[in-house]
């Protein structure tokens, strides 16, 4: 990480204690009024990150009928991947550098969608809350611990302002079933839960001997090079950091965790009540290396005692050949009934994304996003099937959710008081990927007590010149 002690520690300082009150010159840039929306109203969204999911996103927020397009911002405008959204929005004006946009059309604007990589997520938002504008952000929030706890400063600062993390699942099926069997007492004294996420990943062909970041490559001519990289230290361009990639970069993404984490852990996360682990051990890193994330990970979260609660260790396991253990009558449902078991006798098995929760009486296995717990063996889930409470409908999905709280109808299920300590646990988890050690964290002061040099990274390295501004609440 670079930047020397004098300049980290200076910068510590002024991020941990800028006060809450100071002012951001350079933020202000338009008048962030408040517009009073009515019922009935489209809310005026622009959106920053239009190609791949910023254009999935676009859709799906289009789709519920209560927004209004009125601005496009992308730092690879004219790209293929950003056509289907201009030719769908032909008319609506264009920006390649999101300040410039808050500077023309903020008072436009009430409410932007952000689907651009993990880095990017934190000064959109910032500049985003300080004007007043709602944020719909994709997940995880931001990839340092503390730049996600500026975030929910800043939105705490706010509290007209709706934000909303792109969890989707939060909307969906799981979360109301999660919800209805913890208050049910079908959920109680859970003591463990297993996450695994073992699809192959785009990274998994490279070699985690490399010495150094790909070799510099000519910048498309559509291509934003320097506004692409925000706050981050410079790197040259290379089309493996763009478009995807960047998620496996150390610099740049949060690895699988970052990316899976939110659809499969959220919903335990928020139920029970979990918090901050107090300690993230690295049980397995193939292909650790100092650039980008291991080739198969195990990482296990200790959360403690909550109220009446018990602790609960979670692990993580991402690799395709890291595969958790699997519990005796798990069935076929999320398993390649193809693969025969080895002569062992031992399962072998394929699994899709998802998590099995431990709990004293009941084991549960469930997949991501959407995907409701079962019980299991099938002969446990049939005896429970009369007791089971009933689960209601969602009354509106993630982006109607927003939306509609947007316009004051709703509250939204993921905002940064509830995803900010979830994609916190992931930031930890991370660090342990980074460093390859042991992270203990003191949950009271947020601050990690085993190593100086993890601890300095939960802020990590100063910002690029010119983006300072952003970490001022």
């Amino acid at each position: 990480m670079s930047g020397n002690n004098y300049s980290r520690r200076k910068f510590l300082q002024q991020a941990l204690l800028a006060s809450a009150a100071a002012a951001t010159p350079g933020l202000l840039l338009a008048n962030g009024r408040s517009f009073g929306t009515k019922a009935g109203d489209k809310v005026n969204l622009a959106c920053i990150g239009i190609g791949n999911r910023g254009a999935e996103i676009i859709q799906e927020l289009y789709k519920t009928g209560l927004a209004n397009i009125v601005a496009l911002c992308d730092v690879d405008m004219e790209a293929p991947h950003t056509q289907n959204i201009i030719k769908q929005f032909p008319n609506v004006p264009r920006f390649k550098d999101f300040r410039q946009m808050f500077d023309k059309m903020g008072n436009q604007i009430e409410a932007v969608s952000i689907g651009v990589p993990d880095f990017a997520h934190f000064p959109i938002t910032m500049m985003a809350i300080s004007l007043g504008k709602h944020v719909y952000v994709e997940k995880p929030m931001a990839r340092t611990f503390q730049e996600v706890e500026l975030m929910m400063k800043a939105a705490a600062k706010h509290p007209k302002v709706v934000t909303q993390m792109g969890n989707q699942g939060h909307s969906e099926a799981n979360y109301f079933q999660f919800k209805a069997w913890k208050e049910a007492g079908i959920i109680k004294d859970v003591t463990a839960i297993t996450a695994h996420m073992n699809s192959a990943r785009r990274w998994h062909g490279w070699n985690p001997k490399i010495t150094s970041f790909p070799a510099a490559e000519p910048i498309p001519s559509t291509l934003d090079w320097d506004v692409w990289q925000m706050q981050t230290q410079g790197h040259s361009y290379n089309k493996d950091f763009v478009n995807g990639q960047w998620r496996c970069w150390f610099d740049f993404g949060m690895g699988a965790l970052g990316d899976w984490g939110a659809h499969i852990l959220d919903t335990a996360h928020e139920f029970l009540d979990l918090g901050l682990p107090y300690e993230v051990d690295p049980i397995r890193l193939d292909g650790h290396n100092n650039f980008f994330y291991p080739m198969s990970t195990t990482l296990s979260f200790k959360f403690p005692k909550r109220g009446n609660m018990p602790p609960v260790e979670v692990k993580w396991y991402d690799g395709v050949d890291n595969l958790p253990p699997i519990p005796e009558g798990y069935g076929v449902q999320g398993l390649d009934p193809s693969i025969p078991p080895p002569s062992t006798g031992a399962i072998q098995a394929k699994l899709n994304p998802g998590k099995i929760i431990y709990s004293k009486e009941l084991t549960f296995k469930g997949g991501s996003h959407a995907s409701t717990l079962s019980i299991i063996p099938e002969a446990k889930a049939k005896d429970m099937a009369s007791k089971l409470p009933e689960v209601p409908k969602s009354p509106s999905n993630h982006f109607a959710n927003f939306l509609k709280a947007c316009k004051g109808e709703e509250k939204t299920r993921s905002p940064f008081s509830i995803a900010g300590p979830l994609s916190q646990v992931f930031c930890l988890g991370v660090l342990a990927q980074w460093t390859g050690e042991k992270i203990v964290f003191d949950r009271s002061k947020k601050i990690i007590t085993s190593s100086k040099r993890a601890n300095e990274l939960l802020i990590g390295p100063p910002p690029r010149k010119g983006w300072e501004q952003y970490y001022k609440v």
